[in-house]
């Protein structure tokens, strides 16, 4: 029973290559997708099987077909929520990037839990007969894009492009004081905090290598609006270098000490390459209105 189907006409510029290398290398397919696409002949181009060592080209029409055994999760079992307040800042056949408020969880703990980020893209897409699938999260105190799956396959298509850093998202943090010099680098381990399990700190237990681009945007003699772009993705990673290099994020709860409202931390662009056209695009989310 073919419960997916992904259909796409190769463009004028792909060059001639095996299918296999179409699914495996440019498509970046799982070998166990690859391994079920191949013996249940649920790979046709242009409406016929093709074995996997033959050339595919341009203008070829090709259509891959899962039943759903080729997933390690197959349904994502989000509750929809009851009053779901989602933005969606971008959407295809595959994906979406939505806006995650401040204060929100990106997804449930525990089986009943609803309305987080995760229930509320449930609930936008169900009544069109498809379901949620996470492909990343942001703390529950930072706001910004994030990209939701629409369907199993693309998780570790999108997986894989995260892995080799081919999705970026950048941030904006609005910092105490003023940074020197106005663009660098942090580049400080980060392991857990032993005196409190909710924080991460700078060489903490277990500490692995860190690493945050910065460059200061504008500042005035309090606060510094920041542009942030990691490369690598640790817990509280942006949160626990502003703060050990002297200058956190106004409200964050957890590494500042000010009494602001929510935290200035805004995943304010995502870049993404889009499964299967393998093209780049960018997505911006807006800064919240609470931003000065």
């Amino acid at each position: 029973m073919v419960n997916w189907q992904i259909e796409e006409t190769l463009g004028r510029t792909q060059e001639e290559i095996s299918l296999r290398d179409l699914l495996s290398v440019q498509w970046l397919l799982p070998s166990r997708f690859v391994h079920f696409l191949r013996i249940r002949r649920h790979v046709l181009v242009n409406g016929r099987y093709r074995y996997m060592n033959q050339l595919v080209g341009p203008g070829d029409h090709i259509c891959l077909q899962f039943s759903g055994e080729e997933f390690r999760t197959v349904n994502s079992h989000y509750l929809a929520s009851p009053q779901p307040h989602l933005h969606v800042l971008f959407e295809n056949r595959d994906l979406m990037v939505v806006d995650k408020p401040a204060g929100q969880k990106s997804h449930p703990n525990q089986p009943l839990e609803n309305n987080t980020l995760m229930n509320d893209a449930q609930a936008y897409l169900q009544p069109q007969g498809q379901n949620a699938y996470m492909v990343h999260r942001i703390d529950q105190a930072t706001s910004g894009a994030v990209i939701v799956a629409k369907n199993p396959i693309v998780v570790p298509i999108l997986d894989r492009l995260m892995a080799q850093g081919r999705i970026h998202r950048s941030y904006l943090a609005l910092i105490h004081g003023q940074l020197t010099p106005t663009h660098g680098s942090f580049n400080w381990p980060i392991g857990r905090d032993e005196n409190d399990r909710r924080k991460r700190k700078v060489n903490g237990v277990h500490a692995q290598s860190a690493i945050t681009e910065y460059e200061v945007v504008k500042a005035n003699a309090q606060f510094s609006l920041v542009r942030l772009r990691l490369k690598t993705g640790r817990t509280h990673q942006i949160r626990v270098h502003l703060a050990h290099s002297g200058h956190p994020i106004v409200g964050d709860p957890l590494y500042s000490h000010d009494d602001h409202g929510p935290m200035l931390l805004h995943g304010d662009c995502q870049q993404l390459i889009l499964p299967f056209k393998m093209t780049t695009c960018e997505i911006h989310d807006p800064l919240p209105p609470y931003f000065p």
